[in-house]
């Protein structure tokens, strides 16, 4: 299996996008780190609702959700992630 090495700045610029439905989740808000084992535990994308205070809850994808980083897309399974649009 070859390695690839990414960039913070590469991984945020790229969009999430859900591979079940084609459903565009947005892009990297920020990364949850085990520092300890130097690996990436879950990517954070902001949420696409605003709560009535004003408050917005992120949306956490775990990294095993990732399935497939191409040159501009991340794919994920974020079935369990997106909102009901009706």
């Amino acid at each position: 299996m070859e390695v690839s090495y990414y960039s913070i700045n590469n991984l945020r610029a790229m969009e999430i996008i859900d591979i079940n439905s084609g459903v565009k989740l947005g892009y990297i808000k920020d990364l949850k780190i085990d520092t300890l084992d130097c690996k990436v535990l879950a990517i954070i994308l902001p949420s696409q609702k605003m709560s009535w205070f004003g408050k917005n809850t992120d949306i956490e994808i775990p990294w095993d959700k990732v399935k497939k980083i191409g040159l501009d897309v991340i794919l994920v399974d974020g079935s369990e992630f997106i909102m009901d649009k009706s």
